[in-house]
């Protein structure tokens, strides 16, 4: 057989963003859903659940040197991300598990119970010097997961009694439930939160994002955090043409209106076997349209479905992706987006105490 992924039964599969177990390029067998003749298919499949296992990495904080992206470290409290948004360039992180960056990404899960005694550490050490981190920037650190594990919450109050600037992107209204930790810290000029925006269209949404908050939920969110004096942008990302891209200055206006401040975007990455999920789940959602928007992504990205280049990845290149660039630009000026973007403050940092093992004389 020349597939790779058999497509999970649709019973089984329900509400989630991939449709197979697309195996990771480190794997050298190939696992395949059949019928042996006995009818074993036949019954009802039973719903794929969620497992959790633990992360027991022993750093927190991840550093990067991309130029393409406005930081130099982050934190990620989960690995896998049960939103299952069948464009997400972080599926193939899966693959380092021995696991599947389809089904296995958005339904085994890990969390780092670690984390935050792993950012005091951190934080603690004397060559520590404090910038911005990021949150978000491979799993939504609100996935439904946080809701009862509370990892991230617990990250944040650690950051928020040392503080340390934080910037946050999430899909999730979760995030209002940490209020009481965001909003003194907007108040000293350490935070702000980005909502994801990928879509207006409340069934597109649910095909490509199935387990993420609606849009009208993410906008209202924006209007929560912004009322309360905290720092909000929207990200519209990624923008898919053919399939989100007229939608670009709908999406800005509703975030402008909702009380975001700042806007980014990014088109699709497809990198790795990103490339064949994507299409497998464009194939079967949007049939009539799937070719069509391939086409397209290929004349961003020089007749490629991607170029990791940097500089390039997260914009394109060639007639679309300036055309893109200009309604982006127009549409920031026309809603008053990024005219007060402030770098976070790093002076406040308060560095943890390290214990010195030495036990006091009083």
């Amino acid at each position: 057989m020349t597939d790779h992924a058999a497509k999970i039964n649709p019973q089984a599969r329900r509400g989630r963003g991939a449709l197979s177990r697309r195996s990771g390029r480190f794997e050298a067998d190939r696992s395949f859903q059949l019928d042996d003749g006995w009818g074993n298919l036949d019954a009802p499949a039973p719903p794929l659940r969620t497992r959790v296992g633990i992360d027991r990495s022993r750093t927190i904080i991840t550093r990067n040197t991309s130029p393409d992206v406005p930081f130099d470290r982050s934190i990620n409290a989960y690995r896998g991300c049960e939103h299952g948004c069948t464009y997400c360039f972080a599926r193939p992180s899966h693959a380092y598990l021995g696991l599947s960056l389809g089904l296995d990404f958005e339904s085994r899960l890990f969390q780092k119970p670690d984390a935050p005694a792993q950012l005091v550490k951190e934080l603690a050490k004397p060559s520590y010097v404090p910038d911005t981190i990021a949150m978000g920037t491979n799993t939504d650190p609100y996935q439904p997961i946080e809701r009862k594990l509370e990892l991230t919450r617990r990250l944040l109050q650690v950051l928020a009694d040392h503080q340390h600037p934080v910037r946050i992107v999430t899909k999730s209204n979760l995030v209002v439930r940490d209020i009481d930790i965001l909003a003194p810290m907007a108040e000293k000029g350490l935070v702000e939160v980005n909502l994801s925006v990928t879509t207006l269209d409340r069934k597109l949404s649910r095909q490509m994002e199935p387990r993420a908050p609606t849009p009208q939920r993410r906008l209202n969110t924006l209007r929560t955090l912004s009322d309360a004096g905290i720092p909000t942008g929207v990200s519209y990302a990624p923008v898919i043409p053919g399939l989100n891209d007229t939608e670009m200055e709908a999406i800005l206006e509703q975030s402008a209106n909702a009380g975001a401040r700042d806007a980014s975007y990014v088109i699709l990455r497809l990198p790795l076997e990103i490339k064949e999920l994507f299409t497998e789940w464009l194939e079967e959602a949007v049939p009539n349209r799937a070719q069509r928007v391939l086409n397209r992504v290929r004349g961003l990205h020089g007749g490629k479905l991607y170029n990791p280049g940097f500089g390039h990845r997260g914009r394109g290149s060639g007639a679309e992706a300036e055309l893109l660039k200009r309604r982006f630009e127009l549409a920031v000026k026309r809603f008053g987006f990024n005219t007060q973007r402030l770098p976070l403050d790093v002076s406040r940092f308060q560095r943890p105490s390290q214990p010195t093992g030495q036990l006091s004389l009083f």
